[in-house]
């Protein structure tokens, strides 16, 4: 079963698909442990630590191989709000000096705080 999918990028239209296949691919694509995947731009992605760490692996990826990294203790709502995260702060390169409210559902911040850890 193939869950369903969401994409995360500002500017799809700037530079046309780059896709999902080897280390120099323009998207990597994260699915969730209930299926749902989640296409954003590697450059985005790779400000975690564990899926840079995954991507700069020449053994993970292969040049033919889709960029793709399952996380099996990760449900979608939470990996969407990752992702949501990640291009908010991405486009906030001024963070430092001014970070802009990221409302959480109070639920969700367990959770929110354990694939933080996991996806780092």
């Amino acid at each position: 079963m193939s869950g369903n999918k969401m994409e995360y990028d500002q500017d799809k239209g700037s530079s046309g698909y780059g896709g999902l296949c080897g280390p120099n691919s323009k998207y990597v694509k994260l699915i969730s442990n209930d299926g749902h995947e989640f296409i954003i731009k590697q450059e985005i992605a790779m400000m975690s630590g564990n899926i840079r760490a995954i991507l700069n692996d020449p053994v993970q990826i292969a040049e033919n191989d889709i960029n793709e990294i399952r996380f099996k203790e990760v449900p979608s709502h939470i990996l969407e709000e990752f992702c949501k995260f990640m291009v908010r702060k991405r486009s906030n390169p001024n963070s430092r000096l001014y970070i802009p409210e990221f409302p959480i559902y109070p639920e969700m911040a367990v959770e929110i705080l354990i694939a933080a850890n996991i996806i780092n």
